[in-house]
């Protein structure tokens, strides 16, 4: 081993402290946030604490304590809230020490449910979402999209694994690309490529690039798989093929010879098989379930927008998808 990796490996243990450091700081900021939300929340609640004491305690603290920062009287509210929004949940109360606060204080402002709470709180946790990160979900409306993803063409590739587990849906927003109207597949693969970081935010974080234009030899000619990406927590190749227009059948034929080929000649005896992804502009539901339906490799029909759709309308959707769900259970 030479001095270069000798150095390499000091510096990985250094980041590994800091961010071990960082994670322990955080869970200790986040368990007092807890504690003071409880001290208000049982005081104002029998009566002894009303706004006037709460502002009249910012106070106190701008003064009795060394850096105070953080303690102002919207804050302790803030955490009052806080507490109170996951005191009496045993399956998410464990898991509010695995966020930043700021990160809590988005979630607390920008959803409506204990479900969608849920939803992103999981999410933070296994993506490590950044604050940015986390906004850029809430303001995608990734919940309301997740809830009116199909449920029928997700493959289970582990024994009692289903894909949403891992990030997969059968619709994308790829409003980041920035694509003109009308673009083309070498365009949204390039795009894709400068915008890796966006792709990968919305794809799922275990994704790791193999190679774009990826080649395979089969029968002494040589193909080519637009996007080769590797999964991680899969341990699988996942082969993209990228389409600009509606889905057609014979698309499912030419992911089923890509995935073959990696499954033959490229995967390792430790990994799962591949999973394919055919990311089409427009598919329709019914063509995708008859077109996989003898298919017996695991493969992904999924759509893209590319567009923001505004949040309060999926909202609207989503309120009249539950009060649809509730008549059909009661008719």
């Amino acid at each position: 081993m030479d001095l270069h990796q000798q150095f390499d490996e000091i510096a990985t243990l250094i980041q590994a402290a800091r961010s071990k450091a960082f994670y322990e700081v955080n869970r200790t900021m986040v368990e007092l946030y807890w504690e003071i939300g409880k001290y208000i929340s049982e005081r104002t609640q029998n009566g002894n604490w009303g706004k006037s004491v709460v502002k009249n305690l910012a106070d106190y603290l701008q003064t009795n304590v060394p850096n105070p920062k953080g303690f102002s009287a919207q804050n302790l509210w803030r955490m009052k809230q806080f507490y109170e929004t996951y005191l009496d949940d045993e399956k998410l109360s464990p898991l509010v020490r695995e966020i930043s606060w700021t990160n809590h204080l988005l979630l607390l402002s920008g959803t409506k449910s204990a479900e969608e709470k849920e939803f992103y709180l999981r999410l933070a946790i296994r993506e490590h979402y950044s604050k940015r990160e986390l906004e850029r979900q809430l303001n995608s409306g990734l919940f309301e999209r997740v809830i009116f993803s199909k449920k029928g063409n997700l493959p289970e590739i582990l024994p009692g694994k289903d894909l949403r587990e891992f990030g997969f849906r059968d619709n994308y927003l790829v409003d980041f690309l920035h694509l003109p109207d009308a673009h083309s597949e070498k365009d949204l693969r390039k795009s894709i490529l400068k915008n890796l970081k966006n792709f990968l935010l919305e794809f799922g974080k275990d994704f790791i690039l193999v190679g774009e234009e990826f080649p395979v030899l089969a029968g002494n000619e040589d193909f080519h798989i637009d996007l080769l990406f590797f999964h991680r927590e899969l341990r699988c190749l996942v082969p993209f093929d990228l389409k600009i227009d509606r889905f057609k059948p014979e698309y499912v034929g030419k992911m089923n010879f890509y995935l073959e080929i990696l499954d033959r000649s490229y995967k390792k005896e430790h990994e799962n098989p591949s999973v394919g992804i055919i990311l089409c502009k427009e598919k329709n539901d019914e063509i995708v379930e008859i077109a996989l339906n003898r298919s017996l490799s695991p493969m992904l029909i999924s759509s893209y927008e590319t567009r923001l759709i505004d949040k309060n309308l999926l909202r609207e959707k989503l309120h009249e998808f539950y009060e649809i769900s509730l008549l059909d259970q009661g008719g």
